[in-house]
């Protein structure tokens, strides 16, 4: 069942014994478990029926005899069980041994006064293991997922609207670049940004550009941008300040030549007749990379992007063999590349 369903049902009162909440979109997942407390969890008292159990540091045996427990002044125990690597094929050294069998027993006839949530933030599960087999069997499974570039937009754009903002187009465009279309990141921001627009209920450019930080690959893109355009001195100027902020030339170095690796393959998968879905799933980034990385190399031919990214390497070499100062070796090679882009 879908996340909406399941919150919709939740906040009908109708509850499920037992939930699998099963995906990486940390969001969606936090959304799901502060629903539930929110309608179950109203009273001091309350608090008595709410337990925690994180399976890196506690046994299940724990979490199975508290999930046993009659609730304390209340309808219900709400029993949140994190990290069950147990579920997933991962194999861990030192790891606590946990009494599966007693998962087992209790699935078989959970209590009806418990609800009992297994947060799973893994991509996926073992479906070999008897005990994810049998806790699919028993669980309302609610998948949290990481959504594709169309469906954040709309999500994002429904939370504004419903918050009574409006956001400018370009301002919305550039906090999805900005956030790496990363839905928690984005909600996130946009607490700031309501604050920030609260008088007029209008976020623009400007606003999300002086709220929402860039992130180092975001500063690397930008100086990628620059340089392949042609605008050496506002590259340069982009890599003093980030030497300012502590960045080393080696590491700004390593991330430009993994932004030209990725221009490189789009490239060539693109002239392959790969699809921009198609080219996210092999090279598995992100689909909102691959579209930017399109729109950038449809202005490079392959050998020119081929050259930039041999010269990076062997900038690399010589920066780390100590050869050539590295600071001086980085902008004669944003000089030399930003000349020639503009010619």
């Amino acid at each position: 069942m879908n996340l909406q369903e399941v919150l919709k049902q939740v906040r009908q009162q109708q509850f499920e014994s037992v939930y699998l909440v099963q995906g990486t979109e940390d969001y969606l997942s936090e959304l799901f478990k502060t629903e539930l407390m929110s309608q179950l969890i109203k009273t001091e008292d309350d608090q008595f029926n709410y337990s925690s159990f994180d399976m890196e540091e506690v046994s299940l045996s724990m979490a199975m005899e508290e999930a046993d427990t009659i609730p304390f002044f209340g309808d219900y125990r709400l029993v949140f069980i994190e990290n069950p690597y147990f579920l997933t094929a991962e194999r861990r050294t030192n790891a606590i041994e946990h009494d599966i069998d007693s998962l087992l027993k209790y699935l078989e006839q959970p209590s009806p006064t418990t609800i009992l949530v297994f947060c799973a933030n893994v991509e996926k599960l073992d479906e070999r293991k008897k005990i994810t087999k049998a806790l699919k069997k028993k669980a309302e499974v609610v998948e949290v997922n990481p959504m594709g570039e169309r469906e954040v937009r709309q999500y994002v754009e429904q939370t504004i609207q419903s918050e009574g903002y409006d956001i400018r187009p370009e301002a919305f465009d550039l906090l999805l670049l900005l956030t790496d279309l990363n839905l928690s990141k984005i909600m996130g921001e946009l607490q700031k940004l309501f604050l920030y627009a609260s008088d007029n209920k209008i976020i623009t450019l400007n606003s999300v550009k002086e709220l929402v930080p860039k992130s180092l690959e975001h500063n690397v893109f930008d100086l990628t941008n620059d340089v392949l355009s042609g605008n050496g001195e506002k590259a340069i100027q982009l890599y003093e300040d980030l030497l300012l902020q502590g960045e080393e030339t080696i590491k700004l170095n390593a991330i430009l030549l993994t932004q030209i690796r990725l221009f490189l393959q789009t490239k060539i998968l693109a002239k392959l007749g790969y699809q921009q879905a198609n080219i996210a799933e092999t090279l598995k980034v992100h689909p909102y990379r691959v579209k930017l990385a399109l729109q950038q190399v449809r202005h490079f031919g392959l050998e020119r992007l081929e050259a930039i990214y041999d010269e990076l390497v062997e900038n690399d070499f010589h920066m780390k063999t100590g050869k050539m100062d590295k600071e001086l070796l980085f902008e004669l090679f944003i000089l030399k590349l930003s000349g020639q882009t503009s010619r």
